[in-house]
């Protein structure tokens, strides 16, 4: 079987036997189709490829100024290629068995100082009916550490006002249950009680958090919003992400001696390695601290 062949037995196996998306069927494609023009220029085919082969591909990749990001699925989609190819008899040995998947070196999350948040969440005017919900939007967002996602699809029923806390439906639909904070609350219940009626006009809405034209709020809505808040409270708007009020929370959280298992469940991670990062910003800024202020820093 020739390479072009190879290759869509491959990308059909993926999608029809392995369930994998279209997206990822297409960047497997492309990935593949650029080993194989480098396969084609040296002389080589595709089912009697060398370890050197594929490290020489690799190389060149690098060379080109591809990033870890994209070398590394480059290489996952070779590895899968090639064990499709032993698993169908094509070939014996995959090539990519010596090759190791480089280590990616994970950024750190960026985050406000304390009064930065303070500012934002000062930023709107909460006697009109849409800067009150802005207010509770964001003071419900700092007070939770939800992802923006999160806090647009909250409904009605989610809330738990007398009791305190919110249900979260996460990635996968995972539920959590998060504490809301005395600050949230006291937002949260005048938006319901005096801002959510003005907004919809007797229209019916089961989410929170609504549109001026009484639909459900979108992150394209609230990043509107956030931007707005950043530009008034006069906060970089280079440092305003998606994510900044939740990474701002779990940093926070933790300087302030918070246990890391409780920060992981509050904001719905399935793996604690991934709310270590956290730990990460705050010993950097211990450590920065220590050498500004320590006479021998």
């Amino acid at each position: 079987m020739e390479g072009p062949s190879l290759i869509d037995s491959f990308l059909d196996y993926i999608v029809v036997e392995k369930g994998l998306s279209e997206n990822t069927r297409a960047s497997y494609c492309r990935d593949l189709l650029r080993f194989k023009a480098y396969i084609d220029e040296k002389g080589a085919v595709l089912d009697a490829a060398a370890p050197s082969d594929i490290s020489g591909h690799l190389k060149r990749l690098k060379d080109d100024g591809l990033s870890v990001r994209s070398y590394t699925r480059a290489l996952i989609a070779l590895r899968a290629f090639y064990k499709f190819l032993v698993k169908k008899g094509h070939v014996r040995l995959s090539p990519c068995t010596s090759i190791d998947i480089p280590k990616a070196q994970r950024k750190l999350p960026e985050f406000l100082k304390f009064e930065e948040v303070e500012r934002l969440l000062s930023a709107p005017k909460p006697d009109a009916p849409l800067g009150s919900r802005d207010k509770a939007m964001l003071e419900v967002l700092y007070a939770t550490g939800l992802r923006v996602s999160e806090l647009v699809t909250l409904k009605l029923n989610d809330l738990s006002l007398q009791a305190g806390y919110l249900t979260a439906f996460g990635k996968g639909s995972k539920e959590r249950i998060v504490p809301l904070g005395e600050a949230a609350l006291i937002w949260l219940k005048r938006y319901l009680d005096e801002a959510r009626p003005v907004i919809l006009k007797k229209r019916q809405n089961k989410f929170l958090f609504v549109t001026a034209r009484g639909t459900r709020m979108t992150r394209q809505n609230f990043w509107v919003i956030i931007k707005n808040a950043a530009l008034i409270a006069g906060i970089d708007k280079r440092k305003i992400k998606p994510h900044i009020i939740r990474h701002s929370f779990a940093t926070h959280l933790l300087e302030g001696g918070a246990d890391l298992r409780l920060v992981q469940a509050m904001l719905g991670h399935a793996d604690i390695s991934t709310t270590q990062i956290y730990t990460h910003i705050t010993n950097e800024r211990l450590k920065n601290l220590h050498k500004s202020k320590h006479p021998r820093g």
